[in-house]
């Protein structure tokens, strides 16, 4: 009689308070460094996204302070998270939307030690945009959110049945866009270009810079191929049953896991081997586990 393996149940409340010590701390310093960002870069440019955004043009408009608005926004956005997307989601908001407009205005007084007047614009936007992404992507990184526009993406994407990022691209699109009438053009691209540096170093942040690469191979050649990996280049590889979805063909299917830097050397030698191999070529960011 074979015994029934037993299947490990994942407690998502326990992943969470794992390493709480350190999620906190990258939590924390994150908020700070978004904070920080958006008094000394996003204030004195006027790059806008996000509800950082609609604080500076009404604050332009009613000169109501910028953590005001911020803080009020968040807490509707908060009510509607409880609403619309329920309790274990909204959960993961509350800290980050209570803080982050209490942070900006605890950083207020660092502007008038930075003098930027002497500085290119656009260096100001990129150098915001980095210290911003690299926040927010430790805020991430440790489970949180700064609320904001990232409950609106949520709500948007599942009542409007689209991915986040195409939600991501409407709400802070039309913020981005609405906003940029009051100052022109160049804000417009400024933001533009800011939104998209944020995105990218935040990705760094969470998921690392990649220093493997995964190749997936099909080729006639197979055994080649494998001595050129296993034996010149001492890398393991791992052959895959797969199948051609046109011919219904059984095929083998080489995996291999590679350094980076090796990345060149193994895909010339493949083509030398086998001009006419099919392969793949992934990122790999995190390599676990194995002999």
């Amino acid at each position: 009689m074979f015994r029934k393996k037993r299947v490990k149940s994942v407690n998502i409340g326990t992943l969470y308070k794992e390493n709480r010590l350190i999620r906190y701390t990258e939590f924390l310093l994150g908020v700070f460094m978004m904070a920080i960002a958006y008094n000394i870069f996003m204030k004195a440019t006027n790059a806008m996204y996000g509800v950082g955004g609609i604080a500076i043009v009404l604050n332009k408009i009613s000169s109501i302070p910028n953590y005001i608005t911020i803080f009020i926004i968040d807490i509707g956005l908060l009510l509607f998270s409880f609403m619309l997307l329920g309790k274990r989601i909204t959960v993961h908001s509350i800290l980050g939307s209570l803080l982050y407009p209490i942070f900006i205005r605890l950083t207020e007084w660092m502007v008038a030690y930075v003098d930027l007047s002497q500085i290119e614009t656009i260096v100001v936007v990129v150098s915001g945009a980095i210290v911003t992404g690299i926040g927010l992507g430790l805020v991430f990184r440790a489970a949180f959110t700064t609320g904001g526009t990232d409950i609106l993406n949520q709500i948007v994407s599942k009542y409007g049945k689209m991915s986040i990022g195409k939600a991501m691209i409407i709400t802070d699109g039309l913020i981005v866009v609405s906003c940029s009438l009051f100052y022109g053009f160049d804000i417009l691209i400024y933001s533009i270009i800011t939104l998209y540096l944020i995105s990218m170093i935040s990705d760094k942040v969470i998921i690392g810079i990649s220093q493997s690469k995964a190749f997936y191979i099909i080729t006639d050649n197979e055994t080649d191929i494998k001595k050129f990996l296993m034996q010149n280049l001492s890398h393991g590889v791992t052959v895959l049953n797969g199948r051609g979805g046109y011919t219904g063909d059984n095929q083998k299917v080489i995996m291999c896991i590679i350094p980076t830097r090796e990345y060149y050397l193994v895909k010339e030698g493949i083509k030398d081997i086998d001009p006419n191999a099919f392969f793949l070529v992934t990122d790999a960011y995190e390599v676990s586990g194995g002999a």
